[in-house]
């Protein structure tokens, strides 16, 4: 396994995958303390709650295993060379552990509080019992041969797939805030790979590791789209509504960080 060719570049590596751990994490406490406040979740979107479950916790299924397991490390190293870095930092493990664990416990409000006979959708519980299908299927698949490596690729790919599909049907009334934070979490994520492929002089952990570039990408993408409807398309529109009513009050006053207008990744 190879080491950091450069202190001053290893420490900008970790700067980097520390801020986009703070950039994607912050977004998640306004809704979840909102709810307690309120007991209620009464606006919040079940739907990309559980979405976003199995997007978390795929992407920690292939953290966790790349960065803590010798057998895995083994075969990436057989695939990749035994001269390059893994892909997966500490700050990746660190973020998808927390992500998973708020996420679950928004389900827990979900599960408890006042819900207001809102409900999860046929269809996202439809796509949820495939994806798990499909990861069912590859474990079996990957498990005569112990083709870990395969495996866990799987649901790196699962998670890249979870988070495009959360992002496609919203435009509009999202909290710009999140969207910020979200953008500069996207960009210190994939500034961070840059840095750990300038330092080996290889590109090879990011297709290594291509979940992570393209999430990165894939948040940088449609940030900058919500960001052009926020600045440019719509800030007229904003000036023209009227005040808040009582009823209106009814309604989260921040934008949930589980839904994809403000999806910390």
């Amino acid at each position: 396994m190879a080491s950091w060719n450069s202190i001053p570049l290893e420490i900008t590596h970790e700067v980097l995958g520390w801020t986009a751990f703070l950039s994607w994490s912050v977004g998640f406490y306004p809704q979840l303390i909102l709810n307690f406040r309120r007991k209620s979740v009464v606006g919040l979107n079940f739907d990309f709650v559980v979405l976003n479950l199995t997007k978390h916790s795929s992407f920690l299924i292939y953290n966790a295993t790349l960065y803590f397991s010798k057998a895995v490390q083994k075969q990436y190293f057989e695939k990749y060379g035994f001269g390059e870095m893994i892909p997966v930092a500490a700050n990746d493990v660190a973020f998808s552990s927390y992500a998973v664990l708020i996420t679950a416990i928004t389900l827990i409000q979900i599960a408890i509080y006042e819900r207001g006979g809102q409900t999860v959708s046929k269809i996202s519980f439809a796509i949820v019992f495939v994806v798990w299908l499909v990861a069912g299927v590859s474990f079996f698949v990957a498990l005569p041969t112990h083709s870990w490596l395969w495996l866990i690729n799987i649901f790196n790919s699962i998670q890249v797939f979870m988070a495009v599909i959360k992002y496609f049907p919203h435009t509009d009334g999202f909290s710009i805030g999140n969207i910020l934070l979200d953008f500069s979490g996207g960009v210190a994520s994939y500034a961070q790979m840059a840095v750990q492929s300038i330092d080996q002089d290889s590109w090879v952990n990011f297709y290594g590791n291509i979940g992570k570039p393209l999430l990165s990408l894939i948040c940088i993408f449609f940030d900058i789209i919500f960001m052009v409807q926020h600045f440019l398309l719509y800030s007229g529109r904003r000036a023209l509504i009227p005040s808040k009513t009582s009823k209106e009050s009814e309604q989260p006053l921040v934008k949930s960080t589980d839904d994809p207008e403000s999806e910390n990744v």
